[in-house]
């Protein structure tokens, strides 16, 4: 695959006129094929998925030239056991597995391999990763709660509205959700976004549907999951969400994706018409509303969501209804996006690859 991710809504160049990232030689000579661009990788080993990203620099942000996406459900019973599953174990080494031929293939030699909550609250985590780099190659990096607010902050900003002062993002993962405020520093509209105040939220799509229950969901039980997620994250918008004006709501996650798909009544999920999307309160509403309407198995049939999927979403939905409560603001701006493209964007400016901003 190829698909051109741009950092900018600006039109000048955001790429180091000099060329190659840093490790690169530029052959001077008339005769010799300019060398190819280093390949990226980044990987995310979240609490629901397993996610993979290899790309090359292009003249206003990356491309990416391979990726790979498959549910594994690591964190599936450690709420209850304590413990990631031996079919846990299983599947994260098979996908995995996936990923290092694809890192390898592509030749990437500049990689992040990072792991979230699953592996920060199982109690055989460690064992877990031991075994990973020994049946894989791959050394994964168990990243704290704020590094991962922050590579999703950077990953997804390059969505704020050029004429907005700042927005709340939210990254709705399976164990935990992490809400980030983001503004223009000193109401300066030409300046791009800083990371603001952040909270992470014990709480993500698996944790809730394996708490409430995720197949069959009545609208009490979806209600006392929206109170749950309202509950811990009162005092961080108690807090922080004064002052919104001007500012407007950005998530990623296959919640947000989904309720997207189904709003636009797409036959197969199509990223190009979701990543930035505009959606407002109304037309939210009637996405979710939807979604609770539909029964399981036509949940499960529905293209943007899968069989994998159709215990989860309503969780999620759940989750994205508490943050719209916190912070009511009208408008959402959806992300296909999150913490690979923020690796890929930190390697990439460390390299001086592309400028910082």
């Amino acid at each position: 695959m190829n698909e051109d991710v741009r950092l900018h809504d600006g039109h000048e160049p955001r790429v180091s006129p000099s060329g190659p990232a840093t490790g690169d030689v530029l052959d001077r000579g008339q005769n010799r094929a300019p060398a190819m661009p280093t390949a990226y990788a980044a990987l995310d080993l979240g609490t629901n998925n397993c996610r993979l990203l290899i790309a090359r620099v292009s003249h206003d942000g990356f491309r990416v030239i391979d990726s790979f996406s498959r549910i594994i459900r690591l964190g599936e019973g450690i709420a209850s056991t304590g413990r990631i599953s031996d079919a846990a174990i299983s599947r994260a080494v098979s996908a995995l597995s996936v990923c290092g031929d694809k890192i390898r293939a592509k030749g990437a030699k500049r990689l992040r391999t990072i792991a979230t909550e699953a592996c920060r609250a199982a109690d055989n985590s460690d064992a877990f990763l031991d075994l990973i780099e020994r049946e894989t190659g791959i050394k994964l990096e168990v990243i704290d709660r704020e590094t991962e607010s922050t590579l999703a902050a950077i990953g997804c900003s390059p969505l704020l509205d050029v004429d907005a002062k700042g927005a709340i993002l939210f990254d709705i993962g399976g164990g935990s959700t992490e809400v980030v405020r983001i503004e223009r520093p000193g109401g300066n509209m030409q300046a791009p976004p800083a990371k603001g105040p952040w909270v992470s939220l014990p709480l993500g799509v698996v944790t809730l549907a394996e708490q409430f229950g995720g197949t069959h969901v009545t609208r009490e039980s979806y209600s006392a999951m929206v109170d749950e997620v309202a509950k811990h994250l009162a005092p961080f918008a108690a807090q922080h969400g004064h002052d919104l004006s001007n500012m407007h709501l950005l998530g990623t996650s296959g919640t947000v994706t989904t309720v997207a798909g189904v709003h636009l009544g797409l036959s197969h999920y199509d990223r190009r018409r979701v990543d930035g999307l505009w959606m407002n309160d109304a037309e939210m509403d009637r996405a979710i509303a939807r979604l609770l309407d539909m029964t399981y198995q036509e949940r499960a049939q529905n293209a943007c969501i899968g069989a994998e999927r159709a215990d989860l979403v309503l969780a999620g939905c759940a989750i994205l209804d508490a943050i719209r409560a916190a912070f009511p603001l009208p408008r959402l701006r959806v992300a296909d996006r999150g913490l690979r493209e923020g690796m890929l964007v930190e390697m990439m400016r460390a390299d001086g690859a592309i400028l910082a901003c």
